[in-house]
């Protein structure tokens, strides 16, 4: 998908609104990055901030992933939103990463999470001050959860 389709997509509009009213209702604070100079879609995929999240499915599987992280992880939109999540970790360190994301499901978010992500390619990076949070559609249903950062080196 070219980033026209994919900011003029219904489906990613509705999931932008998803993910900031999800973060400013379980972290009960307004969403780290400037959504006044651009339309919400367009802010949350454009900007150099790491936003992706995932769904609800037992083995859940990206269902976002912004410009930024694409490049971070070193894949396009078709292949990051078909991604398993727990591939985008090393496989040594999946079980913390599980831990993280179980914390941040019994208490609605965390912040200050880091942990080491690996990309397409095999190359190692470590992400620091993550916030992960929970997304709750405006009738409480879980819909998945959600991380944003904008600290990570490469190892």
């Amino acid at each position: 998908m070219n980033l026209i389709s994919i900011l003029d997509s219904i489906e990613i509009q509705k999931h932008s609104v998803l993910l900031r009213e999800s973060y400013e209702k379980v972290c009960g604070k307004p969403f780290p990055i400037d959504l006044t100079k651009l339309p919400l879609a367009e802010a949350l995929y454009t900007t150099d901030w790491i936003i992706v999240s995932h769904g609800t499915e037992k083995d859940p599987v990206f269902n976002y992933a912004n410009r930024s992280a694409q490049a971070l992880w070193g894949m396009d939109w078709e292949n990051f939103t078909g991604l398993p999540s727990r591939l985008s970790a090393r496989e040594d360190k999946v079980e913390k990463r599980e831990t993280a994301l179980k914390e941040a499901f019994a208490k609605g978010y965390i912040e200050k999470y880091e942990g080491i992500r690996i990309d397409t390619h095999g190359k190692e990076f470590y992400i620091r001050n993550v916030t992960l949070w929970n997304l709750i559609d405006a009738e409480g249903t879980p819909r998945g959860q959600a991380a944003i950062f904008d600290t990570w080196e490469y190892l």
